[in-house]
């Protein structure tokens, strides 16, 4: 039989026709074993961990097929020692089966550093030193002395701490400060506008306390509070230009940006 007769005959039809059917028959259980194996479009909801004890987070997940890995710890107050401070994914997220939730837990002390030499240096370098040190500014006082700007005394909770003692990291440092007489005022700075962080460092630089925050009834969440902007400040620029060293500075905020800008048309 010629090779154009086989092509147009009945058999080769029939075995193509097979062959077809066997190639898509193939495909199709791949696909499917591609979906069994991949669980395609089947997702588990991610539970809250937050506040969970670890034996607690750990049913918590296993109940949804998922698994919990601990990646880090961390002291947070507002939480027990040993429990979830924070996971990723977060709540309420889905994912497949089997994922692992990463989780930082508190730890059952505080983390510490080790406190770096303050005293006999100017206040700028001192401010350097405690804030990459991880600590905080906190009051800034001052004392007759014939150097100005001069740290001369570094305290906490009132007591004397020396280089190399061991601090709370995210604590604050409160500063004696030397300043020579007939040079103890500075210029005070306008706040509208800032964010509570921005201030904070505002005010530390120009070697003020800050004093009373206070939020309006618009910060109802602690989102609210973080993108909350300063509208008035006591003292007030408009009339008082210069203040003591070390005088506090009472701010007021709010997310209304009319209230912002109307405060910002009328000291600036």
């Amino acid at each position: 039989m010629s090779l154009g007769k086989f092509i147009t005959s009945r058999a080769f039809v029939k075995h193509l026709l097979i062959a077809i059917g066997l190639v898509a028959l193939l495909f199709f259980i791949t696909l499917r074993g591609l979906k069994l194996y991949t669980q395609h479009g089947i997702s588990y909801p991610v539970p809250a961990l937050t506040g969970l004890s670890m034996d607690e987070a750990t049913a918590s997940a296993e109940a949804n097929k998922l698994r919990v890995e601990v990646i880090d710890s961390v002291y947070n107050k507002n939480f027990e020692p040993g429990t979830v401070v924070d996971q990723l994914p977060l709540a309420n997220s889905h994912v497949k089966e089997n994922r692992v939730i990463r989780v930082t837990i508190n730890s059952n002390e505080p983390e510490k550093v080790v406190l770096p030499r303050l005293t006999d240096i100017s206040f700028r370098q001192a401010q350097v030193l405690i804030e990459s040190t991880g600590l905080q500014v906190g009051i800034i006082s001052y004392q007759p002395s014939e150097y100005n700007d001069l740290v001369l005394k570094s305290l906490q909770d009132s007591v004397e701490i020396y280089e190399g003692d061991k601090i709370v990291k995210g604590s604050a440092i409160d500063l004696v400060v030397g300043r020579s007489q007939g040079n103890m005022q500075t210029t005070l700075p306008k706040l509208t506008g800032f964010s509570l962080d921005e201030a904070k460092s505002t005010i530390t630089d120009a070697m003020l306390n800050m004093g009373a925050v206070i939020y309006d009834e618009t910060a109802e969440t602690a989102e609210d509070s973080a993108s909350a902007r300063i509208w008035k400040q006591q003292p007030n620029p408009q009339f008082t230009k210069q203040v003591n060293l070390g005088s506090s500075v009472d701010i007021w905020l709010t997310t209304d940006t009319t209230i912002i800008n109307q405060a910002y048309e009328r000291n600036f």
